[in-house]
C-alpha cells in the first residue's frame, strides 16, 4: 500500500519499512500456539510476534509494533483474520505466505506496514484491506 494503495510485492533481500514485527489479528486463541510454532518452523521467530485482541482495535499499528513478544496470546479477536508484517523483505514475505498455503491454513488477508499505515488503528487498516480484497 502506498499513500493508500494497493502494490505488489516484488522480490527483494531489501528489508521493507518498519521495525521487525508480526501483527497477528482475527486469530482464535486455540491459534496461538499453532501461529507460533508455525513461525519457528519457518525461521521466523527471531520478531515480536504480537496477537491483537479485540480491544485494541483503535490503537495505531506504530504503538501494537512497539508491544512485547506474545502480547495478547491467550485471547480471542473477533477482527478480520489477517497478518500485518513489518520490517520483512521481499523474500521473507513470499515464504511465510507459501508455508502458510503449504500448511493449508485458513485464508486470511496480508499487509505490510507502510509509513502511510503505521499511524492508522488497526482497525482502520482491517477495514482497508477488506475493501482492497474486495476491489479485487
Amino acid at each position: 500500500m502506498e499513500d493508500g494503495t494497493f502494490e505488489k510485492v516484488g522480490q527483494s533481500d531489501e528489508r521493507m519499512y518498519g521495525p521487525k514485527g508480526i501483527l497477528v489479528c482475527g486469530y482464535p486463541s486455540s491459534e496461538h500456539r499453532f501461529f507460533l510454532l508455525f513461525m519457528e518452523k519457518a525461521g521466523f521467530n527471531d520478531r515480536p510476534i504480537i496477537f491483537v485482541r479485540t480491544e485494541d482495535s483503535s490503537k495505531p499499528v506504530k504503538k501494537l509494533l512497539s508491544l512485547s513478544s506474545a502480547w495478547g496470546m491467550g485471547e480471542d479477536s473477533n477482527m478480520g483474520r489477517a497478518l500485518i508484517m513489518s520490517g520483512f523483505t521481499q523474500n521473507e514475505l513470499h515464504k511465510i505466505m507459501s508455508a502458510y498455503r503449504w500448511a493449508g491454513l485458513p485464508k486470511q488477508l496480508w499487509a505490510t506496514v507502510t509509513p502511510f499505515s503505521e499511524s492508522w488503528s488497526i482497525g482502520r487498516l482491517i477495514e482497508e484491506l477488506q475493501k482492497e480484497e474486495k476491489a479485487l
